[in-house]
């Protein structure tokens, strides 16, 4: 009883309309069948006008909707005296609302579980041991946390214990456990195995990876407009359709009941059901993989694909730069070179100053205090380091400071940063970013998924950039782009839509104004998140053609159910036009359509299940210790564009 009261709180309107249904079959059975009929077809009239008011509003706003169907079907089932086949539409209409939030909440169901599994409280250690119950919000990069036996990690931290197991299932979608060493990272939202295990967290709640992805998922399950486009494009087609058949039944008939026979199996709720629970479940199979998509739109314009622009640092590139070789020129040494440019670098936020400190720090060498240091974006830094002015960076950047720059050839995969001290060229240092593993087989899946055309955009010098595009068999490059330039080259770019796929702080404006905007999340630059219209929670170029796919799936899955929806109804109108169909019968078979269009459009909660040849199979995963290009890592912090292409 609880349950239904609630029920009708929650739908008033078909609590309404069923208490109006007892009370005129109590009126019938008091033999009062003209005051039932009156106060039926009343509430059904009343109903009517409501929806009418709604629909003259879309109207005015210019949609064409389709509840103009079920109005009239609900006015000529009065008006012919099928009072209550009318109700039964009022309650098909209403009962709809609540349908669609049942699907709905079933395909959620991913959605849920991420948001359910949030981290309330931390086991933090103290020095002597003690363990102490806190806020989450509470912990502190590198305080020591207890995690016990299947418990969520509740942030980012490393492993202090020897070795564990945990399952990433929440986070990668992938349900076998990974194996995790002393020094690794683990990741919040991940489940502990059987034994408890100490952790040193290396983040905020708020800025550790599950607290980002509930965040974006939060703001994806709240998007909900842009969905019923698709079903509106068939509103004007199917109504039309629908008030010929009736009118050609009345005609041939010469019976008004005959119409409203026809309008009433013509109600469109599977149209207007099936799209928004496909949609959600399309975003909650993409949660399910690590891809947040944060509204419905996206998810329509990403089946429409038809051109692709990657970034190539951080995201067809590993993004970990490694100092491979040092030139010094001016009689400089190797390691006076490389500790003059980790010391001009030691407060860059940029990735490629993070590589330069590490290679000084990892010879041993001790760094110079920096003074008056600044950076010119995509360009490189100035600094003074122990009296001594030092400018690091492109070839053009440094030549401004310097003459005598010597430019310097490179194989495929390097790149180098060019020196200057005191006006005088000093040297070069080269760096090395491998691509990723799967890049290629990425870029082949998209064009099997019948995307023509394919292209790199990055701020890198045209010498480097070049051999990793032919590599990966992107023949159009455009290199040495700035900010703006990116912005210019995917506003021109046909055809459309477009996606541009990046991760750094210098893509968050053409991430936002792309068709779609796909940010590699894992460890790319905050702004390029917000500014995206899909989120890739791991580090895993892959993910951005299982975007695409999910995106294809989800769309086929809504339009095949919106298609057996409208064969369906067509059929049930034309039984109806022969005068085989009661009016009450065609109102009741409806509720069944849309049952059979609700099941049909929950298939897209297995959109994301698909296999792409050459990929590896969503929902698997290696055992062991997860790749630097399987999972999350730690977001670095902001400043240029993480990755090589900025220099």
């Amino acid at each position: 009883m609880r349950r239904l009261l609630a029920a009708a709180r929650r739908y008033p309107l078909v609590g309404l309309a069923v208490l109006v249904g007892v009370v005129g079959l109590v009126l019938l059975a008091a033999d009062l069948e003209p005051i039932a009929r009156w106060g039926v077809s009343l509430f059904a009239i009343g109903v009517a006008v409501k929806e009418g008011v709604g629909m003259v509003r879309s109207l005015l706003s210019g949609q064409f909707g389709l509840d103009v169907l079920a109005i009239m079907a609900i006015v000529s089932t009065v008006v012919v005296g099928e009072y209550w086949a009318s109700l039964v539409i009022v309650i098909m209409l209403a009962g709809g609302e609540a349908l669609e939030d049942v699907a709905a909440g079933r395909a959620q169901r991913e959605l849920r579980s991420l948001l359910g599994k949030v981290p309330q409280q931390a086991h933090r250690l103290s020095a002597e041991g003690d363990v102490e119950d806190v806020a989450v919000d509470e912990v502190s990069p590198g305080d020591r946390l207890l995690v016990r036996p299947s418990e969520v990690v509740p942030v980012d931290g490393e492993l202090a214990s020897a070795a564990a197991t945990f399952d990433e299932s929440s986070l990668t979608g992938e349900s076998m456990p990974v194996e995790r060493q002393r020094g690794d990272a683990v990741l919040s939202g991940s489940l502990a195995g059987a034994d408890a295990v100490e952790i040193v967290a290396t983040a905020r709640a708020a800025d550790s990876q599950y607290q980002r992805i509930v965040a974006l998922v939060q703001e994806a399950s709240q998007s909900r407009a842009p969905i019923v486009r698709l079903a509106d494009r068939y509103a004007l087609p199917f109504t039309i359709v629908s008030l010929v058949i009736a009118g050609v039944a009345w005609a041939l008939s010469g019976d008004p009941v005959r119409f409203a026979e026809v309008l009433v199996v013509a109600t469109p709720c599977p149209l207007l059901i099936a799209a928004p629970v496909a949609f959600m479940g399309g975003m909650s199979s993409a949660a399910k993989h690590g891809i947040v998509v944060k509204n419905a739109a996206a998810l329509e314009k990403l089946a429409r694909t038809r051109t692709v622009a990657f970034d190539k640092t951080g995201t067809l590139t590993q993004g970990h730069p490694q100092v491979v070789a040092v030139h010094s020129a001016d009689g400089l040494g190797e390691d006076d070179l490389l500790r003059l440019v980790g010391s001009a670098e030691r407060y860059s936020s940029h990735v490629l100053a993070a590589a330069l400190v590490q290679a000084a720090t990892d010879r041993g060498l001790a760094l110079g205090s920096s003074e008056d240091a600044r950076e010119v974006a995509t360009h490189g830094v100035t600094a003074t380091v122990d009296g001594l002015a030092v400018v690091v960076g492109k070839p053009a950047f440094v030549a401004e400071h310097a003459a005598g720059v010597e430019r310097r050839e490179l194989p495929s995969g390097e790149s180098a940063v060019y020196v200057a001290v005191d006006g005088r060229f000093a040297g070069t240092v080269v760096l090395r970013d491998e691509v990723r593993a799967d890049a290629e087989a990425t870029l082949r899946v998209l064009g099997e998924l019948g995307i023509p055309r394919i292209l790199m955009v990055t701020g890198d010098v045209e010498a480097t950039a070049r051999p990793i595009a032919a590599g990966l068999g992107i023949d159009e490059l455009h290199a040495e782009c700035l900010p703006e330039d990116k912005v210019r080259i995917v506003r021109e770019l046909q055809p459309r839509p477009v996606v541009m796929v990046g991760d750094g702080v210098n893509d968050a404006p053409v991430l936002a104004v792309s068709d779609v905007g796909i940010a590699m999340g894992a460890r790319g630059s905050t702004a390029a998140s917000e500014s995206a219209d899909v989120v890739i929670m791991l580090d895993d170029v892959a993910r951005v053609a299982r975007a695409v796919s999910i995106g294809q799936r989800t769309v086929r899955v809504a339009l095949q159910s919106i298609w057996m929806g409208i064969i369906i109804s067509v059929g049930l109108m034309l039984v109806a036009a022969v005068g085989l169909l009661p009016a009450i019968a065609g109102a009741a078979l409806q509720e069944v359509v849309d049952l059979v269009a609700i099941l049909g459009a929950l298939r897209a909660v297995r959109a994301g299940e698909a296999r792409l040849p050459g990929l590896e199979p969503a929902g698997r995963t290696r055992t062991g210790p997860a790749s630097e290009d399987a999972r999350p890592v730690e977001e670095p912090s902001r400043g240029r564009e993480p990755g090589i292409s900025s220099r």
